[in-house]
């Protein structure tokens, strides 16, 4: 099977086999559910009630706690927000902004922090970068980190690799942690994280995977593959 499994049937072998499958993502660059139709758009079987992302996350924590954020995040996600009250703001929510991460934009969001008795600083995820087609791109993790030190805060993390995030997708999909298996790319955000709460974890050698992680002084994977379609056969053998 590993020969010849494709990446976007990958998801279709495993529903079909009788096993629950939740795509969990820090992406947030876009809606769920605009992230959902770019995949459905590239021929994966995929629905937004399979997907478990930070921000939907953090409106439940918002309305919960009755906190207006100040936003800065990528314009694409903003409709993500559309019934949160946003006005005097009394936190800072910091998503993978891009483009939007300006000295200017950056600042501002120091200023409503530090204005604050007790920051309040939520981010979307805290990797430290990412992979794109023209190569790896700094993400959310350094921004957040730069405002933690300046306003001497410790950010609330919804997102990879937070036990939260992964514990919501246990419930989303009703399985126990010793019977699920984390398949990712990142040693630290998915494998490690996936490993924190309980699970089982592989890490794929494609995408930000690099040779030294094999080496990481705190998290070893249960297993190494070389692509999705060698997890998925490992997975399908223990059945």
């Amino acid at each position: 099977m590993a020969g010849t499994l494709h990446r976007k049937t990958a998801p279709v072998v495993i529903k079909a086999s009788g096993l629950k499958l939740q795509f969990c993502t820090n992406e947030t660059q876009a809606t769920r559910e605009g992230f959902v139709k770019k995949l459905q758009g590239m021929g994966f079987d995929i629905s937004a009630a399979e997907v478990t992302a930070p921000a939907p996350a953090a409106c439940r924590i918002l309305k919960e706690r009755s906190l207006r954020p100040h936003l800065l995040v990528h314009n694409d996600l903003v409709p993500e927000f559309a019934e949160i009250d946003k006005t005097n703001p009394n936190c800072v929510v910091i998503g993978d902004a891009a483009e939007n991460f300006t000295y200017a934009n950056l600042n501002e969001a120091f200023r409503v922090l530090i204005g604050m008795e007790k920051p309040v600083l939520i981010s979307l995820g805290k990797g430290r970068y990412y992979k794109e087609t023209d190569g790896l791109k700094l993400d959310v993790g350094a921004y957040m980190k730069a405002l933690e030190y300046a306003c001497d805060t410790q950010a609330e993390v919804v997102g990879k690799p937070a036990k939260m995030f992964f514990e919501s997708a246990l419930a989303e999909m009703g399985v126990p942690p010793q019977q699920a298996i984390m398949i990712g790319d990142d040693i630290v955000n998915d494998v490690g994280g996936a490993q924190r709460c309980g699970m089982r974890a592989l890490q794929v050698r494609t995408g930000k995977y690099r040779p030294c992680d094999e080496n990481h002084p705190h998290v070893k994977p249960d297993a190494y593959v070389n692509n999705l379609a060698e997890a998925v056969d490992i997975i399908l053998q223990q059945l």
